[in-house]
């Protein structure tokens, strides 16, 4: 696959994300929660921080700071996807996956101030706390990365 079909994809990933913030937004109110199964509920909040709500109290700075990261990240990681081998598709799809995912939550920083977050798993007594597409994708693209560094020892 060419280095532009990843690039491809990874629009179609920042769509995905996009799309769904914008479904929540539009069809319920912020702190609303839908149950769906015993261990995921659909919840509207605004995540002003970062990870975790990192952050998230600290007054409107860390926007500006958080965005910054954002950029840079995004501008190293597609650097790097050109860099990389065609042949190493599991890196490759793993920093497409990444550069998604921080695109689309610097999307939202950079459009509202806050990261639109709407998947809420728990178990019992024990709730994760609340995120969306876009960390998933971060989190997925971190763990393949992993891999393909593992893989290419």
């Amino acid at each position: 696959m060419k280095i532009k079909h990843y690039f491809l994809l990874t629009l179609v990933l920042l769509i995905i994300d996009q799309s769904t913030k914008l479904l929540v937004s539009e069809y319920m109110q912020l702190g609303e929660s839908i149950v769906v199964s015993s261990f995921f509920n659909l919840t509207y909040v605004h995540n002003h921080g970062a990870a975790f709500s990192f952050l998230a109290d600290e007054g409107g700075w860390q926007r500006y700071l958080l965005s910054s990261i954002s950029v840079i990240v995004s501008i190293f990681i597609a650097v790097w996807m050109t860099r990389v081998d065609p042949k190493h598709i599991l890196k490759l799809s793993a920093l497409t996956v990444l550069l998604a995912g921080a695109i689309g939550n610097l999307v939202d920083r950079l459009a509202y101030g806050f990261v639109i977050d709407f998947i809420d798993l728990h178990y019992q007594d024990f709730y994760y706390p609340v995120f969306n597409v876009a960390d998933s994708l971060i989190t997925i693209g971190v763990v393949m990365l992993i891999f393909s560094d593992r893989k290419s020892k």
